[in-house]
């Protein structure tokens, strides 16, 4: 009786020490989280390279608002250059060269200078002003007025050029050129010596020796001023339209 008691503790023993078929499933289930525990901590530096890759496209980012903040300054520098350009040519009345219009935006780029005012060309063309800008030979520009509102509003004009006397003067040089000083003197009096001397310092005629004389003539600047063809022939059918009368001899100083 004893000895089946024993057996009896023994086998109740070994039942207890040895876990069923389903406990021992249910024990390796209960290790696979703390498996998955550890899985999830060595895969943690993937997770920190993820983190280092999302921030990639912020500096992308960073580096396009650059660009558009160096394009949108660009874009206000050549604005202001062509305003620029546009008061020089404006205020100087008179055709300005490369090399003044070079000096006025601060640029040494003669071809970037010339792209510059090209731009300010087409943009009056764009709409259709009164006002136009001409290239002229030797790399000179002038703003003016279009010829066709030239007689329109000449009467607005508060100071001329010239007075009556030199103008008239300079009108006979134009219309008979090339013409000797002293045919000019015999046709405008004693007082055109005077006019001679003033036409030359504003740049209008030119002198050249013929002789015991002197051979006068206009300047590429006279023909810039008042909107005239550089070709002799030409100039002198519109110096008919512009000064009339004043070109004939005789006519009072």
């Amino acid at each position: 009786m004893e000895k089946s008691n024993n057996q009896s503790s023994e086998t109740l023993t070994n039942t207890t020490e040895q876990p069923t078929p389903s406990q021992q499933t249910e024990a390796e289930q209960q290790i696979i989280p703390i498996n998955q525990s550890a899985t999830d901590d060595t895969t943690q530096p993937p997770v920190i390279t993820k983190q280092v890759s999302s921030q990639q496209p912020q500096v992308n980012q960073d580096d396009d608002e650059d660009k558009d903040d160096n394009a949108a300054q660009a874009a206000e520098k050549l604005k202001y250059n062509l305003a620029l350009l546009e008061a020089a040519l404006y205020v100087a009345g008179r055709p300005l060269d490369i090399n003044e219009l070079c000096q006025v935006v601060s640029s040494r780029s003669k071809k970037k200078v010339k792209k510059y005012v090209e731009i300010v060309m087409r943009e009056y063309v764009a709409r259709n002003s009164p006002l136009e800008i001409l290239a002229l030979k030797d790399e000179r520009y002038v703003l003016q007025v279009k010829a066709e509102f030239t007689p329109l509003i000449k009467k607005l004009v508060n100071r001329p050029l010239l007075s009556s006397g030199p103008l008239k003067t300079l009108a006979y040089i134009a219309f008979r050129q090339p013409v000797t000083q002293k045919r000019v003197i015999e046709v405008r009096g004693q007082h055109a010596y005077g006019h001679v001397k003033l036409l030359k310092d504003m740049g209008l005629i030119v002198s050249d020796r013929a002789g015991r004389s002197l051979a006068l003539k206009t300047t590429d600047h006279f023909a810039d001023y008042f909107g005239l063809t550089q070709d002799t022939s030409s100039m002198k059918r519109e110096l008919r339209r512009i000064f009339g009368d004043v070109s004939k001899e005789g006519g009072q100083p």
